[in-house]
């Protein structure tokens, strides 16, 4: 059994098996016994892990190889777009009728994981693989999946096939208090003073402030009756 080590995990399907639907154009689950069904996924390896693997796969070809088989094992990566290159586990759900065993799945510690875990793309592992050498329309060796080790998990994340337009957002104009957060101390702060502030925090003790009463108006004695009979007589002269 050959180990391939921190490897970036591409389109994993090891929780059951799958197999590629021409209606849907994509992969989907199937039963282990249905028409190219496998366990399988891709990964991306650096320059230097391809080429270590690559010599392993041509030793192991060599080692297999007929007389009527071709002589060299022709580049069995693809090239990524950012110079990594990409490789390909697969263990179909069934041989010649048999059923095949599911790929076990364990953490970083060894501890096996649940029936149902279900690996995703970016996570980082380790693959325990069988090289199967083959010579049929093609020729090639085969990396058989029998194992993964999960050293560093992705969290799964919902596919959005949308991008950001103009038009409707949810937060504008909202009423709603909690839209929001807002750090409960800071937003104090920007309230006006009113003495509140010393109960969280200030070990002063609040004074309260001393009420100066107001001194009543001086009495405005009565004026004397002739003068008022003066004031208002002088309103029809003018």
């Amino acid at each position: 059994m050959q180990m391939i080590d921190n490897v970036e995990m591409l389109y994993p399907r090891i929780n059951r098996t799958y197999h590629f639907d021409q209606a849907e154009n994509r992969s989907v689950p199937c039963d282990a016994l249905a028409e190219n069904a496998a366990y399988e996924t891709k990964f991306l390896m650096t320059k230097e892990q391809a080429k270590a693997l690559f010599k392993c796969m041509a030793e192991a070809y060599a080692e297999k190889r007929e007389k009527k088989w071709p002589e060299k094992l022709d580049m069995p990566f693809e090239k990524h777009d950012d110079g990594r290159y990409i490789g390909k586990a697969k263990l179909k759900g069934a041989y010649s009728g048999e059923l095949t065993k599911k790929p076990m799945q364990v953490d970083a510690k060894g501890k096996e994981l649940p029936e149902d875990f279900q690996l995703t793309t970016g996570s980082t592992c380790n693959l325990a693989v069988i090289f199967v050498p083959y010579n049929m329309r093609d020729h090639g060796v085969s990396l058989r999946l029998k194992a993964v080790q999960v050293v560093q998990y992705a969290e799964m994340t919902a596919d959005n096939p949308f991008g950001e337009v103009e038009g409707f957002d949810q937060d504008e104009g909202s009423d709603n208090p909690f839209a929001t957060k807002v750090d409960a101390v800071d937003k104090t702060k920007e309230l006006p003073d009113d003495g509140s502030d010393d109960l969280f925090g200030d070990d002063e003790p609040i004074v309260p402030k001393k009420v100066v009463k107001k001194k009543a108006p001086p009495k405005v004695e009565e004026a004397d009756a002739s003068d008022l009979q003066n004031l208002v007589s002088g309103w029809d002269d003018e």
